[in-house]
């Protein structure tokens, strides 16, 4: 053996006997979930749920932007698809840095971004202009959603880590209405400007709730800062206990995570261990996303269509989305006690019937109560999305994997809308909702081909599993 092999084999070993002594995994899954824990669900569903408030304010202003810049259909679809771009950007370039940085430092930096794009929006002097600026807002938000999920998914115990992250999603359904009460209050007062410059204040509120995050343990663990690693788990032990009442359990053994010693996120990401994983989670993203934005994006449009003015159209918008509150609440509690790979292809099936239905309404009456039922679906489909993702990757690759996920969404998020624009004007509305549909179905079968189960195993568990069944 060279004196080389000789310093990276000790190396090594040294770093597992580190790990293995500090055994974060192990002192971080024996703790009950208590206030504490509950504490940093809210600091980052809190931000979540502000995030979402901008990126769902296009939808309920897109009647009055189209009457204010003579919008022809194509550039609503470019303007819309904007937004999935910056995200897109955001998904990729806050994955990785949170996966190279930390957590918390990404976390922070995508709220500044977003919070100030707003506020430029609110002062576009054209259509180009407004692009831009619901780019850099894209970017800020595309930015949380990978970091978010490995925040929690790293502090959550198995047991309770995909109910937490789909509660969480499910804020998207809380900030939409948000978003829709904003926009019917605010734009026949003041106009559209003013909403967006309400939606900015929010950053403020974001910026002060986070503040007191700390860095993620695991990737403390895994970048071999053992001390802080060590220091942080302490501070939540001292903290749960206090919260608890109670002696903690005893420590988990300590399992590895993953055979891997590359540092680099994405040749991890690209091993041979976890292809299958990246075919599913980015096919499932792309074809969920499409359908998805390819249908809301146009809602307005359509109730237009069906004689609703625009204050109208966002308050019935507004209506038929609170079916989303109860759908993240109904995933959430599936995702435990049913499974992830199940409950995912459920309601991707069901958001595909839905849409079609939804499409193919007639009547008032119908459109909302097909419309109500398949928010209720859609939304629970974002909440497995959010809470399977994460698992699927190692602590080094966790944040890069679900922002590359993110963005084949994005992909198709982009897609969507402009496909819609061009089908709008020759098929009608009712091969929109065909295309929604279409998509979700596809999005289910990969689940059910490629996807594994992970549910009630730790991340360690799971990463193991895909690398012995490479």
């Amino acid at each position: 053996m060279s004196q080389a092999s000789a310093i990276g084999t000790t190396d090594s070993a040294w770093v597992h006997a580190e790990a293995a002594r500090i055994n974060i995994p192990g002192r971080l899954e024996r703790l009950p979930m208590t206030s504490y824990q509950k504490r940093i669900f809210a600091i980052v569903a809190t931000a979540w749920l502000a995030d979402q408030v901008d990126v769902a304010l296009l939808v309920f202003l897109i009647g009055a932007l189209t009457a204010y810049f003579h919008l022809t259909p194509v550039q609503i679809g470019y303007l819309v698809s904007m937004t999935f771009l910056g995200q897109l950007v955001g998904n990729l370039l806050a994955g990785t840095l949170s996966d190279l940085f930390g957590r918390r430092i990404a976390f922070q930096s995508t709220m500044i971004v977003w919070g100030l794009a707003s506020f430029l929006a609110a002062t576009s002097w054209s259509v180009a202009s407004l692009m831009v600026f619901r780019f850099l807002i894209g970017v800020g938000v595309g930015g949380e959603a990978p970091v978010a999920q490995a925040v929690l998914s790293e502090i959550i115990p198995a047991g309770q880590r995909a109910k937490y992250i789909a509660f969480m999603e499910g804020f998207w359904a809380v900030g939409f209405v948000i978003s829709g009460v904003i926009a019917y209050t605010v734009l026949p007062i003041a106009g559209w400007r003013w909403v967006f410059v309400v939606v900015g204040c929010l950053s403020v509120v974001v910026f002060w709730v986070r503040r007191s995050l700390l860095e993620s343990p695991r990737w403390l663990a895994d970048h071999r800062r053992f001390d802080e690693a060590d220091a942080a788990v302490l501070q939540i032990e001292a903290a749960v206990t206090k919260a608890y009442g109670h002696a903690l359990p005893s420590p988990k053994p300590y399992l590895g995570e993953t055979k891997l010693e590359t540092r680099n996120p994405l040749a991890v990401l690209f091993s041979r261990f976890y292809l299958k994983a990246n075919v599913m989670v980015f096919t499932l993203w792309f074809f969920a996303l499409l359908g998805y934005f390819g249908l809301t994006s146009w809602l307005g449009v359509i109730l237009g269509e069906h004689g609703f003015s625009v204050v109208k159209s966002i308050g019935f918008i507004t209506l038929i989305s609170l079916g989303g509150i109860p759908g993240f609440y109904v995933a959430a509690q599936m995702l435990e006690r049913v499974g992830r790979k199940p409950t995912t292809a459920i309601f991707l099936f069901l958001s595909a019937v839905m849409a079609y239905v939804y499409g193919h309404s007639t009547s008032t009456t119908t459109l909302f109560v097909s419309g109500f039922v398949m928010q209720f679906f859609m939304f629970g489909m974002w909440s497995c999305l959010y809470a399977y993702t994460p698992e699927l990757y190692p602590t080094r690759a966790r944040s890069t994997g679900a922002g590359l996920a993110s963005a084949f969404g994005r992909m198709g998020a982009i897609t969507g809308p402009i496909v819609v624009g061009y089908i709008i004007g020759t098929v009608g509305h009712t091969g929109v909702f065909t295309l929604g549909a279409a998509s979700f179905a596809i999005a289910a079968l990969v689940v059910l081909i490629l996807g594994i189960e992970t549910r009630g195993r730790t991340l360690e568990e799971i990463c193991q599993i895909e690398e012995q069944a490479a």
